[in-house]
């Protein structure tokens, strides 16, 4: 433990720290992959199963309700420590690929993705949290931004080499690579974090779930965090399940158009991550966060006024998802300092708000789309992301971290 006090202390993560972080973002990588590759691979899958393209789209649904189940797991990391719940993420994943592969039928790939999911929603918390009990809050917004890098890192590195692998090797092929990957990655993480680090042991043996949720319902910091971060997932997912029938009906765009769409947004992604880490700290994640969310209001209006021309409007969606990916980055860096001697629980708790706010998103995505087209779809998402400032502002008024 020493060496973390260390990097807590001077700001500068120690080298264990950071084999620790490259160990997780790796680790990160792999369960995004696991998660979303069933979105671009639907009908590979639904060939190889037997079953309607239907039946698949039901596991991705399933598949995202874990956000709201990964809230059990956040005040067990608090209790019992971020390794084990990384270790227990992570042997979830490996299990699940491996049954998957060996067993390829709907039932078990539905409980695959569903394990897949469910191990991000617990991995994620926990690696928050170790971050923000080791890392100084002056060098929080570096060490969330290389975390995040995992994201779009699935997209741009993880779907192409899934691609690759299915086309040479069939399409159960992913789920052993990924299970033997993962396992790799279970083992790295069990040599590079110590065994008691993280672990805070704050509640009392008898301190239920129920409890620990109580003290963040009754925290304003939290419910503002709360509020933030439900508001602007439905913003960003009402715009996101659209886009593709914007850019499809106002400009004739082909499969191959809408992929190149698809690209950029993972490009905006992984630019709003390196944003965050290298000036989120410098601004403060205060003043980046609320006004990388002013900003998004602003860019969200303008998709209207450049949607006339495609190379415009595909510029559009390139800011829109980089200040919303730099806001949120920058959001998940100043949450992990909300409630210090509850960060797993504040954090799955954040994952989950966002999980709800994504699926309210997605519900009326389609509905404001076809009453307003692009201009309501705009208009609506910059109101939500008007009523994420206003709880941001109501949860961080006069806030400093400890």
């Amino acid at each position: 433990m020493h060496e973390f006090n260390k990097g807590k202390r001077s700001g500068q993560p120690g080298r264990r720290l950071i084999g620790v972080i490259l160990s997780a973002t790796i680790c990160r990588i792999l369960l995004n992959v696991a998660r979303r590759f069933a979105y671009p691979f639907a009908p590979v899958l639904s060939r190889g199963l037997g079953v309607p393209l239907a039946a698949v789209t039901s596991m991705i649904a399933v598949n995202q309700a874990t956000g709201v189940l990964g809230m059990l797991f956040g005040p067990l990391a608090d209790r019992f420590g971020y390794r084990l719940m990384m270790m227990t993420a992570m042997g979830l994943l490996v299990a699940g690929m491996l049954a998957a592969g060996l067993a390829p039928h709907y039932g078990v790939v539905l409980v695959c993705l569903f394990l897949a999911g469910l191990g991000k929603n617990i991995f994620d918390p926990a690696i928050q949290a170790y971050a923000g009990e080791n890392i100084s809050f002056e060098r929080r917004g570096l060490v969330i931004g290389v975390l995040e890098f995992s994201w779009a890192g699935s997209t741009l590195i993880g779907m192409p080499l899934i691609g690759l692998l299915i086309d040479r090797y069939g399409w159960r092929s992913p789920f052993f690579a990924l299970a033997a990957a993962g396992l790799l990655g279970l083992l790295a993480l069990l040599l590079t974090v110590g065994r008691e680090a993280g672990v805070r042991r704050l509640h009392s043996p008898g301190a239920s779930m129920w409890q620990a949720w109580r003290r963040i319902a009754r925290h304003r910091e939290a419910q503002g965090a709360l509020g933030f971060v439900f508001f602007v997932s439905v913003a960003n997912d009402n715009l996101f399940v659209v886009y593709g029938a914007w850019l499809e009906q106002s400009f004739r765009l082909s499969v191959v158009g809408l992929g190149l769409g698809t690209g950029l947004i993972g490009v905006a992604e992984l630019l709003g991550e390196l944003m965050t880490a290298t000036l989120a700290d410098r601004i403060g994640l205060k003043l980046a966060v609320a006004g990388g969310l002013f900003i998004s209001m602003l860019t969200y209006l303008i998709l209207p006024l450049v949607g006339r021309h495609f190379s415009l409007a595909l510029a559009g969606l390139f800011v829109v998802f980089l200040v919303f990916e730099f806001t949120m980055v920058c959001f998940l860096s100043l949450a992990t300092e909300l409630m210090p001697s509850q960060r797993a629980t504040m954090m799955s708790t954040v994952l989950a708000a966002a999980g709800l706010g994504r699926v309210l998103g997605a519900l009326i995505g389609g509905p404001v789309w076809m009453a307003g087209g692009i201009a309501g779809t705009a208009i609506a998402s910059a109101l939500f992301s008007g009523l994420g400032l206003a709880a941001l502002f109501y949860g961080l008024r006069g806030w400093q971290p400890g």
